[in-house]
């Protein structure tokens, strides 16, 4: 089984995926978690992604989250390469990167969206604002609407 935990910046995704892991996992069913690919980028590199990096991190999150499940685990993801076609769209204009974001996303079982509720605060190299937030909290609702992806938001 896979469960993504999409969302805009500081929703806490990371805090809930842990907290959803460490519900779920036993030692007959095992679950693990797909961290964030960017945020991992980001701390190595000192930076954010420039426009031609965005696909492979892209590639990265898809390809850690099969790597994870190839064996049967069950796999919460801290977020899919949704969110970076998304990011990339919103930040870049390129909207190249929906196409293989959007087929990996029907992938999961269960889609979960957190809500913009919780307050913002800068932590890091990824953080854009409140206003980039919203945008991308609203953008991520209407791609998975338009797209026909089941979800729930939390």
């Amino acid at each position: 089984m896979r469960i993504a935990i999409l969302g805009a910046e500081c929703t806490g995704k990371s805090t809930l995926t842990e907290a959803v892991v460490s519900r779920l996992h036993t030692a007959s069913t095992p679950w693990v978690c797909a961290a964030e690919y960017l945020r991992d980028w980001c701390i190595q590199n000192q930076r954010t992604p420039h426009p031609t990096e965005q696909y492979a991190i892209a590639q990265a999150q898809i390809a850690r989250v099969q790597m994870l499940s190839a064996n049967g685990t069950s796999v919460v993801a801290d977020t899919t390469a949704l969110m970076t076609a998304i990011y990339s769209d919103l930040l870049f204009n390129d909207n190249s990167l929906y196409a293989a974001a959007l087929e990996h996303q029907h992938t999961y079982d269960l889609t979960l969206v957190t809500s913009t509720d919780l307050p913002w605060i800068a932590d890091g190299f990824q953080r854009d604002g409140p206003a980039m937030r919203t945008a991308v909290d609203r953008t991520l609702r209407d791609v998975l609407q338009a797209q026909h992806i089941d979800h729930s938001v939390i």
